[in-house]
């Protein structure tokens, strides 16, 4: 997918309400995640991901610091966000107690 055109969210936009379900594509452009939900707000703000599973099944949660994932809208104004993480880093980080 080419993120050029993607419109970029605000600090102000990064809110759980925002980010809630938003795909996380990897550094190969390839789904890694979703934004299962947010700590804190705005820039200093942690990001729990779902990585892995299926369905939902077998997710493990883990937590990225906002500033590593850039958040935007596609055409369709969907939210999603673009990471230098690859699903297999993402999954060996330790797993996010809730």
């Amino acid at each position: 997918m080419d993120h050029t055109n993607h419109i970029r969210l605000t600090t102000e936009e990064l809110t759980n309400e925002t980010l809630e379900g938003a795909t996380i594509y990897g550094a190969d452009d390839h789904k890694v995640g979703k934004v299962d939900h947010i700590h804190g707000a705005g820039a200093g703000s942690t990001a729990i991901i779902d990585v892995g599973g299926f369905l939902g099944i077998g997710a493990k949660p883990v937590a990225v610091p906002i500033g590593d994932l850039e958040f935007m809208r596609d055409e369709d104004g969907d939210v999603h966000a673009v990471t230098v993480w690859t699903k297999d880093q993402l999954k060996e980080m330790p797993e996010h107690q809730h």
